[in-house]
């Protein structure tokens, strides 16, 4: 099984394919359907040279501190234009250009990372999109990207 990844806040909806499993007992429960959804995750393309593959935060289906149900095309939106991304595969040259990046790396795999809107290449993988970004247009890494919006 592949090494996991440090578990998020509580209450954070992770990206698509990204399982953080909260005890071994869970872990050691996972039915059929959460080994397939592994197997998927392991088809992800691995970013070469210095691209970084990132998913997208999934919407909430519900507007803040309300019961009202967003729309589907509402959540795509939202979705689409985050300026949140999930780091989930690095790249072999990201971040190794000294003179560039003289304080090391900006993110590593596991990060919620802050680019601009529609950053980078998008692509559709079993109908939820990814983005292929440049190491350099990470703006900034969170800890908590809960409330982190799009400013229109």
């Amino acid at each position: 099984m592949s090494e996991t990844i440090a578990l998020p806040p509580e209450g954070l909806i992770l990206p698509p394919g990204v399982v953080s499993p909260t005890s071994q007992a869970e872990q050691a429960a996972m039915d059929e359907a959460d080994i397939a959804n592994e197997q998927a995750a392991k088809q992800l393309p691995d970013p070469k040279g210095w691209k970084i593959l990132c998913a997208l935060i999934e919407a909430k289906d519900e507007f803040e501190n309300s019961l009202i149900k967003k729309a589907k095309e509402t959540m795509k939106i939202e979705e689409q234009t985050s300026p949140v991304l999930f780091v989930l595969k690095i790249g072999d040259l990201a971040y190794k250009d000294e003179t560039k990046f003289p304080t090391g790396a900006w993110c590593k795999e596991g990060d919620f990372v802050i680019t601009r809107a529609y950053s980078g290449t998008r692509v559709m993988i079993y109908g939820k999109e990814f983005r292929i970004i440049n190491d350099d247009q990470v703006e900034a890494v969170v800890e908590d990207p809960r409330g982190i919006t799009r400013a229109y």
